[in-house]
């Protein structure tokens, strides 16, 4: 199962809270869970079985939540049983396809 998501408080309950400090623990707790993963500017990319992914994105939501009452969270899945590796495969069959041309 390959995820982007994209976490952020929507307020932040405590007006010294830095909105990019619980979005980096977001990131931190993604990075420190061993599953496959990549950060963009606009997503988390994570990779992995359904109750492993899920179970890194709640404690994402908890996190952000400790600082925000309201959070705002994205999710797009693409569930493909029997298939890993799709994080970094996906990207070289189309990069293989580009040198084709």
């Amino acid at each position: 199962m390959l995820v982007a998501f994209s976490i952020a408080p929507t307020t932040t309950d405590d007006p010294d809270a830095s909105v990019a400090a619980s979005v980096t623990e977001a990131v931190r707790i993604v990075r420190e869970s061993g599953l496959p993963n990549e950060t963009n500017a606009m997503f988390t990319n994570l990779e992995g079985e359904w109750d492993e992914v899920m179970g890194v994105i709640k404690q994402c939501v908890d996190a952000v939540a400790a600082v925000s009452s309201r959070v705002s969270l994205v999710v797009k899945a693409d569930i493909r049983p029997g298939h890993e590796g799709q994080l970094t495969a996906k990207v070289e069959r189309v990069e293989s396809a580009l040198r084709q041309r």
